[in-house]
């Protein structure tokens, strides 16, 4: 294997403690954070035609998030290995999210012998067009992790999160419910044209629109940095000094909005998504309501087996679906504590 990133923190203290495949994790956890990412994977029974195979897997930006799904590849890789099948693959993304740098990833990789092509769409409306592109060449190509590509797009199956509007409208929903039904709220989006960030958007638009007494006030794309986020953050800040709250799209912005608002001294609430360690921090804190927690390890691992699979000429059926679909868990404050020490280790 073959990546441009490392393990940068996510679940590294799980990992070097030996927590992570021993089952010694404490008892005490909540059973829901226990459930919201699973470690306890087994290969299913298919017998693949190959003892070897080549994988090329390309995502949106280099970020702790697809470090945790490269952990759910590699646990596969390895028990993979342990039936006698070597896997390899490449497993690289830019440094910041580009669909034009996505789209010549792409056109290299089309060019050598791959068995599956694998993308996390950076944006669906250039991307899919191109992925059909490799499909009707002679590519087997999958999407997989946060984003799939658009309708009717030839892509042969997707694994990943497959309900990120739904994502979006919960943490809404738990902020409406939070601030009473009324307020000024801001969004933060992510990537512009990356199909989860602009779908969980939606989906928190959706619910505002729902009730009369809440009202958008700005709505910024800060490209999966946590850096722009929080200049966003204080941007808004500035415009808007009685904001009630900020949704968060992505797993960067609600560090960036966290470190804003607490700088500033404000009141916001802010809901937003997945893991990161400093995110839960905020979360135990009370300075983050609420986060969506993907399970990325299952996502990892479950991609490469159905990769496996559709280089073998499998079609989505019996043996995998169309989507294999991937939880997300709405966790708060009461268990940040417990969700640290399953990710990171951490028992302070």
């Amino acid at each position: 294997m073959r990546k441009n990133t490392t393990i940068m923190g996510i679940m590294a203290a799980v990992l070097a403690s030996g927590l992570l495949f021993t089952g010694s994790i404490s008892a005490s956890l909540a059973e829901d954070v226990r459930s919201a990412v699973d470690f306890d994977h087994e290969l299913d029974s298919y017998t693949p035609q190959k003892d070897r195979y080549r994988f090329y897997f390309t995502y949106k930006t280099v970020h702790p998030w697809w470090d945790a799904v490269a952990l759910g590849m590699e646990e596969a890789q390895r028990q993979f290995l342990e039936k006698g099948i070597t896997i390899t693959y490449e497993y690289m993304a830019p440094e910041e999210a580009s669909a034009a740098d996505q789209t010549q990833r792409l056109l290299t990789a089309e060019k050598k012998d791959y068995d599956v092509i694998g993308v996390d769409v950076a944006d669906e409306k250039l991307i899919s067009p191109l992925l059909d592109e490799l499909v009707d060449s002679g590519k087997k190509v999958m999407t997989f992790s946060s984003s799939d590509a658009a309708e009717g797009c030839k892509r042969i199956a997707y694994v990943g999160n497959t309900h990120n509007y739904q994502d979006g409208a919960d943490l809404t929903q738990a902020l409406c419910e939070k601030l009473g039904y009324k307020g000024k709220v801001a969004i933060l989006v992510g990537s512009v044209g990356a199909p989860c960030h602009e779908d969980r958007a939606r989906g928190a638009r959706d619910i505002i629109a729902g009730y009369p007494d809440m009202e958008i006030v700005a709505t910024e794309y800060d490209m999966d940095s946590v850096d722009k986020a929080y200049d966003l953050t204080l941007k808004i800040l500035k415009d808007c000094p009685d904001l009630d709250g900020i949704i968060c799209c992505n797993m960067s912005n609600p560090v960036g909005a966290a470190r804003a608002i607490t700088e500033k001294g404000s009141g916001a609430v802010i809901v937003g998504m997945d893991h990161d360690e400093e995110a839960l921090h905020y979360l135990d804190e009370g300075v983050i309501y609420c986060l969506g927690v993907q399970d990325c390890f299952s996502i990892g691992f479950d991609t490469l087996q159905v990769a496996v699979k559709i280089a073998d000429g499998n079609l989505p059926g019996e043996l995998f679906p169309e989507k294999t679909d991937e939880i997300t868990t709405v966790i708060y404050q009461k268990d940040a504590a417990s969700m640290l020490e399953l990710l990171y280790g951490d028992i302070s």
